[in-house]
């Protein structure tokens, strides 16, 4: 007997009619035929899309939901919103980062997305946030996979005992070595950070993703440095380099230096397409820069391309519920992403790319993995991303953790009444 069967989905990779079985929390089968066995729970799909759940690359969960705390960024700038969480940062308590993660945490299982990538600020030394988001891995794991990364927001060089409170930070339970060489005072003091925090991951055996390049100035080529020092000692395949915006301003001939050195690397992008748009190019007049990373050319490369939420409703950016088909649409659009692979490609960016670029194993939809998948109200992939549509079932180890009634809207014209759920 199976714990659970689901009937008639539609599966990410164009296969339609398949039913997936579950026993102990993973994938027993996935069957084109009916599945003739007994089960615990049924769920009938009825040709709806079902895909693994959707990973958040890169996210600030510790800033998450304090928008007007304790003022509105006026700018929309990227400093503006640094200089307002230094403004917060004394403010804090454990308990209030803690429930306004805990309420994240809870919007994101609503949405179908159960592994989250967090950046937590460690330029603070008491290190509030990182005891807080730490009680928050604990009670929600398991619900939602969330990796931390020790980020020194204000520069691991520039600001005073960012170091030893990153390595304090590490010595707690955080998971990843985080950088923002950008914001160091020079650029020689930028490289000499990513060395340095390289060499502590590597010393650790852990992953590294810094905030790269988060710059209209296509000067800022950090990239470079974090790709070689991943060469140097041997890091392949461990570490991220988010945003990259500073890529979208480089003249092409670097660029196709590059592009090259990352793949070789097995360099992780995550680019955060609702952010990257809303802060980047705030300097220009016109013509006026997307700022968006260069989405398409890197995956061409052979680069591990991920999409991130960033903020939702912090100093940085006002708006967003955690939907991570709200990122993919946005990237698409900005990355100009609209043929039929290049749409696969964008749900890729929110679910097996984020699952690639955290190391998580056991992620998909093949036998074997771990029983952890969402229905859409949807056919299939461009249907998921035009529609943001709703999350019928959230599952997680083969048991129902969320639910949403389908969405539709009743029209009454004349004596007629007509369902409508803008489904093709």
């Amino acid at each position: 007997m199976f714990d659970l069967i689901v009937k008639s989905v539609n599966l990410p990779d164009g296969r339609t009619g398949m039913n997936l079985a579950v026993k102990d929390g993973r994938i027993a089968a996935v069957e084109e035929k009916t599945i003739d066995a007994e089960a615990v729970d049924i769920i009938d799909a009825a040709g709806h899309l079902v895909c693994p759940p959707f990973v958040d690359s890169h996210f600030h969960m510790d800033a998450t939901l304090s928008y007007g705390l304790p003022r509105v960024n006026e700018s929309g700038t990227l400093l503006e919103g640094i200089a307002l969480w230094g403004e917060l940062k004394p403010t804090l308590t454990v308990e209030a980062i803690r429930k306004r993660a805990e309420k994240l945490c809870q919007w994101a299982i609503a949405r179908g997305t159960l592994a989250i990538r967090s950046h937590v600020d460690v330029c603070e030394e008491r290190l509030l946030a990182v005891q807080a988001l730490l009680e928050v891995r604990e009670t929600f794991k398991p619900y939602i996979d969330l990796q931390l990364v020790a980020f020194p927001q204000d520069g691991v060089l520039r600001s005073p005992g960012a170091m030893e409170n990153l390595r304090r930070a590490l010595d707690m339970g955080v998971d990843v070595v985080g950088g923002i060489p950008h914001f160091e005072r020079t650029m020689d003091q930028g490289a000499e950070s990513i060395r340095l925090l390289c060499e502590l991951a590597a010393e650790r055996g852990l992953m590294v993703d810094m905030h790269c390049d988060e710059s209209d100035d296509p000067w800022s080529r950090h990239i470079e440095t974090l790709t070689f020092q991943t060469q140097r000692l041997g890091l392949q395949g461990r570490v991220t380099g988010s945003h990259l915006t500073s890529m979208h301003s480089m003249d092409n001939y670097y660029v196709s230096k590059l592009l090259p050195l990352m793949a070789e690397a097995r360099m992780h992008a995550v680019a955060n397409p609702l952010i990257n748009i809303t802060l980047q190019g705030r300097h220009d007049t016109y013509p006026k820069r997307r700022g968006m990373t260069r989405v398409k050319e890197l995956l061409e490369a052979g680069v591990n391309v991920a999409f991130g939420h960033d903020c939702v409703m912090d100093p940085w950016y006002s708006f967003g519920s955690h939907d991570m088909l709200e990122v993919a649409h946005m990237g698409l659009h900005v990355a100009q992403m609209t043929g039929t692979k290049q749409i696969r490609q964008m749900f890729d960016a929110v679910t097996a790319n984020g699952a690639k670029a955290m190391g998580l194993d056991g992620y998909g939809l093949e036998p074997g993995c771990r029983a952890d998948m969402v229905v859409l109200q949807a056919k299939d992939v461009h249907e998921a991303i035009r529609l943001r549509p709703a999350r019928l079932y959230v599952i997680r180890n083969g048991k129902l953790i969320a639910s949403t009634p389908p969405v539709v809207s009743w029209l009454e014209m004349g004596n007629e009444i007509t369902a409508v759920d803008f489904l093709q």
